[in-house]
């Protein structure tokens, strides 16, 4: 059995093979999300899903603080550091500190906020009525159980990280999305918003589970050992702290959004969170993907001070993520009315709600890009064990997101909040950039050619794309699902390949990713790219 796991689900995984990894996988977790989503309003009434996404909001504050902000920032960076210098035993006794320092924090957490969670609710959905409040706080109660699972998945999936084994990293969110869908569609006719709650604790537990056999094949074996003086366990505090404090002000921001969303309708919420989840699966998928992939490597490229290699690896990055996101960007929001139409537009989801999610939608596309490239920003500083920099980033440009929203949504309803949360994102990401080009010798003239390239090739796709549109309009019912759908895959399909002929026209180096993709899923070997000797 060891053996077995470890050739299938052990075996290290170079960054070519986990970029394509990662992207198929989430690729795939994301459409299960879309998938979740269309049971989630066709069995959800729209005001019921606004108290659950509410619900949802303090145990994932309590997440993202205590464990999220540990793990991109400080764990990975300490932890591969020690695997670099050949101190694997340290490793592990560090591991193990952190899991159970996690275990001991996330429990005594919960439970101050189960009891205070009553007078909680109030506060950040003063909109909703007496009885949705109290809903509120009884489904986040419940869910209070799921961060004490992923804070423990999250911690086991680094280690598989630093040690460059993606496989069971990746299939862990598939298994927490089928859960919730299993959960809604079996149990939602008869439980309602109960079954997605109680779907929600037993995916984070299933999401936990699936990773502890690899991280015990690699050498893991839990130890009750709480050494808060070990130089490594400090490093990790002092790391993780400034990232605590942005991904808290960021959950923060999330809350307050939640605020004024519920004094704008019974469906705000649930058309803000859902538009939220259809523009993150491109960015999760070309971005957060790309970023987890390389940034085992960043981190050994600066510990190993082989500084122009980290700058191959990070520009490379980069590139590879504009010239995904640039046409998917355009491809949204010209196509934001058909996406939510297909993926939500069933049940008790209708048609005064498809139109508020599809302009809030757009309104999110516009900062895609940016959106996407701030994970890559975010862990090269992590790589250089500078978790201040990006958290006073992202704190600024939080606050300017407040400000925005609370200016916006009076006039723009829920459209303004996805304003601010583009505007915040594109400072965050150009703020970053500019901070980060002082550390790395980049080719910027290269970058910015390149850049133009891609532009150009998606305007022309985006021309294209919108009279594929209307010509298949003539063809299809659009006032049926098929026909709609089938409009839209059409202009997709056609507006892709016009893009790929465009950037093979225009010499991009990065439509060789897709013949990656090609090789890999066809089963045939690719030697990884390296850079030159001395860059």
């Amino acid at each position: 059995m060891k053996k077995f796991l470890n050739k299938f689900f052990g075996s290290k995984n170079s960054f070519r093979a986990a970029s394509v990894i990662l992207i198929f996988t989430l690729f795939l977790s994301n459409v299960l999300g879309v998938i979740r989503d269309h049971y989630l309003t066709q069995k959800i009434p729209t005001e019921m899903l606004s108290v659950y996404y509410a619900a949802f909001r303090i145990p994932d504050l309590l997440f993202n603080v205590l464990i999220l902000g540990a793990i991109s920032a400080a764990f990975i960076p300490v932890f591969s550091s020690l695997l670099s210098d050949k101190k694997q035993k340290e490793a592990w006794h560090v591991a193990n500190s952190v899991i159970n320092i996690a275990i001991v924090s996330l429990i005594v957490f919960s439970t101050i906020l189960w009891i205070l969670m009553p007078y909680l609710t109030p506060l950040f959905v003063s909109g909703f009525s007496a009885e949705n409040q109290q809903l509120t706080a009884y489904l986040a109660r419940i869910m209070l159980a799921s961060p004490i699972f992923f804070g423990l998945s999250y911690i086991f999936g680094a280690v598989l990280n630093s040690f460059k084994r993606f496989m069971v990293y990746s299939l862990a969110p598939l298994v927490y999305n089928v859960t919730i869908i299993l959960g809604t569609f079996l149990f939602a006719d008869k439980f309602g918003v109960m079954a997605v709650t109680y779907s929600v604790v037993i995916g984070a537990f299933l999401h936990m589970l699936i990773q502890i056999p690899i991280a015990v094949v690699l050498g893991f074996r839990w130890q009750f050992v709480f050494d808060i003086k070990n130089w490594a366990v400090r490093k990790i505090g002092v790391l993780m702290f400034p990232r605590s404090i942005g991904l808290g002000a960021n959950q923060i921001l999330l809350l307050v959004f939640t605020g004024i969303a519920s004094s704008l309708s019974g469906s705000a919420i649930a058309v803000y969170n859902l538009a939220d989840n259809i523009q993150t699966m491109p960015m999760v998928v070309f971005g957060t993907s790309f970023a987890v992939a390389i940034f085992p490597t960043l981190s050994e490229t600066y510990s190993q001070k082989r500084f122009n290699d980290f700058a191959y690896y990070f520009t490379k990055t980069l590139r590879t993520i504009i010239f995904f996101m640039v046409p998917i960007t355009f491809i949204v929001i010209m196509l934001r009315a058909q996406i939510v139409r297909i993926i939500l537009g069933s049940g008790y989801f209708g048609w005064g709600q498809t139109i508020d999610t599809a302009n809030t939608l757009g309104f999110f596309a516009l900062a895609l890009v940016f959106t996407s490239i701030i994970p890559l920003l975010a862990r090269s500083f992590y790589a250089f064990h500078d978790t201040k920099t990006p958290t006073v980033v992202t704190v600024i440009s939080i606050i300017i997101a407040i400000i925005a929203g609370k200016l916006l949504s009076p006039i723009m309803g829920i459209t303004g909040l996805a304003v601010a949360y583009s505007l915040s994102s594109f400072i965050n990401a150009v703020v970053l950039y500019l901070i980060i080009r002082t550390k790395i010798k980049m080719p910027e003239l290269s970058i910015i050619f390149f850049t133009c390239k891609v532009f150009l090739a998606s305007i022309i796709m985006a021309v294209a794309l919108q009279e594929v549109k209307l010509v298949a309009a003539i063809f299809v019912d659009m006032h049926r699902f098929w026909g709609v759908f089938t409009q839209t895959i059409i202009a997709v399909l056609v507006s892709v390949l016009i893009y790929l002929l465009l950037a093979w026209i225009f010499n991009c180096e990065e439509i060789a990713s897709i013949k990656v993709v090609i090789n890999k899923l066809t089963g045939r070997s690719l030697a990884d790219e390296s850079p030159e000797p001395g860059r």
